[in-house]
C-alpha cells in the first residue's frame, strides 16, 4: 500500500513537472509559461499572404531575428468562399502552418477574428454575407450574422484545438474580434464570441483583445476574462500609452499587439516608410517596460489575386497589391537593414539564436517577352457566357460574383440628345463605359466621377464594365460592389440589363491557351483585351524570385502560369512592379505563359514595344500623381 501511494505521488509530481501551461499572473503583471514568468517578442506573418512553400523560410528568418513567437490572423472569407464550402488546402492549410511554427519552437498568437481587417477584402469577412442578408448588421449580435459566425467557429476551433499550448501545440493566446472599440460597444456580441471560444476550447487558452490606447475605445473593446492589449507605432510616448491601458486593464502583463514597422500603400499615393531609428528607439522603450510586443508585420507578403481590400477616408482608396509595409522582411522575404537593427535591439533583452544570419537572396532577370493580343473582352465573354438578365442592375453580391469584373449591357430604346449625360450615382468602384464597343470614358468612385457625356443613338448598346477594386476593410465594411442605383441617360432611366460576370479564376485561365488563337483577328479594339506571351527558361538557369515590369501598360491584372499575381496600375504608382515568386516559374522544356487583362491602354496600339519583362529590382516607390 505504501509503495502504491509512493508511485501515485511520483506520477503526480512528474505530471506537474512536465505539464505544459500558459496562463496570466495578474498579481505580478506577467504571463506564466510552464509556471515561470514569460515575455513574448513576436512578429506578424499571415499565412494567406505568403505562398505555403515559403512558410518555413519566413518563420526561420523570424526566429533568427530573436523572435520567440509569431502572430497570424485567420481569414474567414477564403476558408469559406461560399456557405458550407470550406478550404483548408495549399496556402490555406492552417494546420500545416501551425505545425511548422511548432517544429521551429515558435509560439503563436492567434487572431481568430471573425473580422480581421489586415487590409484584406471586407476585412476578412465573406462577401456572401451581403448576399444572404443585404441589411445584416455585421460585427454585432444580429442573429442573421451570428448564425454564420457560429457555424464557422464550429469548423475553425476544432482545427486549432490540438495546437493549443496546453495541448502540446504552439498557440498561447487567442484574440476576440479585432479593434472592436473602433466599431461599437455591443457587449452581447463580444461575450457571445468569448463564450463560444471557451466552450469549444474548454477555457484552455489565454484570451485577449486589441485596441488603440484611447480610453473610450479600450472600454468598448474590452471583454471580461480577456486580457486587454493596445497597438501603436514608433515615435510615441510609450509610458503614456501603457498608462492609458492601465485605466482599462489595471493589472496583468503589458502588451503591444501591433507595433507598426511601416504602413499600407494606396494607389496614387506616395510609398509609406517608417524610420528604422525611430522603430528601434520605441521598441527598446517597450522592452524596457517589460512589455510583450508583436511587430506588425514582420513580413507582410503579397495580396495576390483579388484579395486586397480598400479604405474610406475623404474618398474611396484602393490598396496596392504589395503588402511590403516597409517591414523587416520585405515582400520577397529578404532581410532589410531594419531586420538587422531590430535583431540587435532584441539582443539587448534576450539571447539571440546562434548561426549564420539570413541574407538577401539573388533575383532573376529575363529577356523581354513579346505580348500579342489574343482576344477582346467581348471575345472572352462569348467563350465564357454566363449572363443574367434583370430589369434593373444587380450587384456583384446578387450575382454571386465575389471579385473582379462584371459587364453590364442595356439597349437604348429612345432617341437621346447628342451628346447626352450618362449618370451612375452609386458605382463601386470603377467603370469603363462603351457605346457599341467604343470606349466613351471612365466613371470612378475614387475620383468621384459619376457622370460623363456620351454619344449614342436609339437602338445602340451601352455597356459598362465595372471593376471591384476591393471591399472596404476598415470602418464601413458593408461595401457592396457593382452598379448599385439606376443608370440614367439624360432624364431617362435605362432598363433591361444583361449582366455578365467575368470569371478570371485559375480554371478559366488554364483553358485560355487552348482556344485563344481562334479569336481577336478581326477586332480593332485594343482594350479591354487579353494579351498573352510565352517564354522558356534554359534548363541550366537558376530560378529565383523576380518582378514583373509593365512599362507602357496602364491598368489590369497579370497571370503567370495561371496564377493571379494581382492588380497592376503603374501609371498611378507607387507600385510599378509585381512580385513573382520563384515557385511559379518552369524550366525548359516547359513553356511559361504570361497573360494580361489590360483595361485602359496597350503599348501595342501605340506602335511601341509590345513587351513586358521580369526584372531583378522591385519598384514599389514609383512616382504618383501630384
Amino acid at each position: 500500500m505504501n509503495l502504491y501511494i509512493f508511485l501515485v505521488f511520483y506520477v503526480f509530481c512528474l505530471t506537474k513537472i512536465f505539464a505544459r501551461s500558459f496562463t496570466i499572473d495578474y498579481e505580478n503583471n506577467t504571463f506564466l509559461k510552464d509556471g515561470k514568468p514569460f515575455r513574448y517578442i513576436s512578429g506578424t506573418l499571415h499565412y494567406f499572404q505568403v505562398p505555403s512553400e515559403f512558410w518555413y523560410d519566413r518563420m526561420y528568418k523570424m526566429k533568427m531575428a530573436g523572435l520567440n513567437a509569431i502572430q497570424t490572423y485567420v481569414e474567414w472569407n477564403h476558408h469559406e468562399p461560399e456557405p458550407g464550402k470550406y478550404n483548408f488546402e495549399d496556402n490555406y492549410d492552417l494546420a500545416r502552418f501551425l505545425k511548422i511554427a511548432n517544429n521551429l519552437g515558435l509560439l503563436v498568437i492567434f487572431r481568430a477574428g471573425p473580422y480581421i481587417d489586415a487590409e484584406r477584402d471586407m476585412g476578412g469577412l465573406p462577401y456572401w454575407l451581403l448576399r444572404e442578408y443585404p441589411n445584416m448588421n455585421l460585427r454585432t449580435f444580429d442573429p442573421n450574422y451570428i448564425k454564420y459566425v457560429d457555424k464557422w467557429y464550429n469548423v475553425l476551433l476544432p482545427v486549432i484545438e490540438p495546437f493549443l499550448y496546453n495541448n502540446g501545440g504552439p498557440i498561447i493566446t487567442l484574440q476576440i474580434e479585432n479593434e472592436y472599440g473602433f466599431f461599437g460597444c455591443d457587449g452581447q456580441y463580444k461575450y457571445h464570441l468569448r463564450n463560444l471560444v471557451n466552450k469549444a476550447l474548454k477555457s484552455n487558452v489565454v484570451l485577449f483583445t486589441t485596441d488603440v490606447p484611447l480610453d473610450n475605445l479600450l472600454a468598448c473593446g474590452k471583454v471580461d476574462e480577456a486580457l486587454s492589449t493596445v497597438d501603436f507605432g514608433s515615435g510615441v510616448n510609450v509610458t503614456h500609452n501603457f498608462d492609458v491601458l492601465r485605466w482599462t486593464q489595471t493589472s496583468g502583463p503589458l502588451v503591444n499587439s501591433e507595433f507598426y514597422t511601416g504602413w499600407m500603400d494606396h494607389w496614387g499615393k506616395p510609398h509609406s516608410t517608417a524610420s528604422t531609428d525611430a522603430i528601434v528607439k520605441t521598441l527598446i522603450e517597450i522592452l524596457k517596460a517589460n512589455a510583450s510586443v508583436n511587430i506588425y508585420p514582420f513580413h507582410g507578403g503579397t495580396n495576390f489575386g483579388f484579395t486586397v481590400g480598400a479604405n474610406l477616408d475623404s474618398t474611396f482608396q484602393s490598396i496596392i497589391t504589395s503588402y511590403d509595409f516597409d517591414a523587416p522582411l520585405n515582400e520577397a522575404g529578404d532581410p532589410t537593414s531594419k531586420y538587422y537593427a531590430i535583431r540587435n535591439a532584441i539582443g539587448k533583452f534576450s539571447p539571440l539564436p546562434l548561426g549564420p544570419l539570413p541574407q538577401p537572396s539573388p533575383k532573376m532577370k529575363l529577356p523581354p517577352i513579346v505580348m500579342k493580343k489574343a482576344m477582346s473582352l467581348w471575345d472572352f465573354i462569348s467563350k465564357n457566357n454566363n449572363s443574367v438578365f434583370s430589369s434593373y442592375p444587380l450587384s456583384f453580391e446578387d450575382l454571386s460574383h465575389p471579385f473582379g469584373f462584371v459587364l453590364y449591357k442595356a439597349t437604348v430604346t429612345f432617341q437621346p440628345t447628342d451628346p447626352v449625360v450618362l449618370t451612375v450615382k452609386d458605382i463601386a468602384d470603377r467603370a469603363y463605359v462603351f457605346v457599341n464597343k467604343v470606349q466613351q470614358g471612365i466613371l470612378s468612385r475614387e475620383q468621384k466621377v459619376e457622370s460623363i457625356p456620351v454619344r449614342v443613338l436609339k437602338g445602340q448598346e451601352i455597356e459598362i464594365l465595372v471593376e471591384n477594386q476591393g471591399r472596404v476593410c476598415f470602418g464601413g465594411i458593408r461595401d457592396r460592389k457593382g452598379i448599385l442605383q439606376n443608370v440614367t441617360l439624360g432624364s431617362k432611366t435605362l432598363l433591361n440589363w444583361t449582366m455578365t460576370p467575368i470569371k478570371l479564376d485559375s480554371n478559366t485561365i488554364s483553358k485560355f491557351t487552348t482556344w485563344r488563337h481562334n479569336f481577336g483577328k478581326n477586332d480593332s479594339s485594343s482594350v479591354p483585351a487579353i494579351y498573352s506571351g510565352e517564354f522558356t527558361i534554359p534548363d541550366r538557369t537558376n530560378i529565383y524570385n523576380s518582378f514583373l515590369r509593365l512599362d507602357g501598360w496602364h491598368k489590369g491584372v497579370a497571370f503567370l502560369n495561371n496564377f493571379n499575381l494581382g492588380r497592376y496600375w503603374p501609371i498611378m504608382g507607387p507600385q510599378v512592379t509585381l512580385y513573382a515568386p520563384k515557385i511559379l516559374f518552369k524550366k525548359s522544356p516547359a513553356v511559361n505563359h504570361i497573360i494580361l487583362f489590360e483595361l485602359q491602354n496597350s503599348p501595342c496600339s501605340d506602335f511601341g514595344t509590345c513587351a513586358i519583362q521580369f526584372v531583378d529590382i522591385h519598384v514599389i516607390n514609383g512616382t504618383t500623381p501630384q
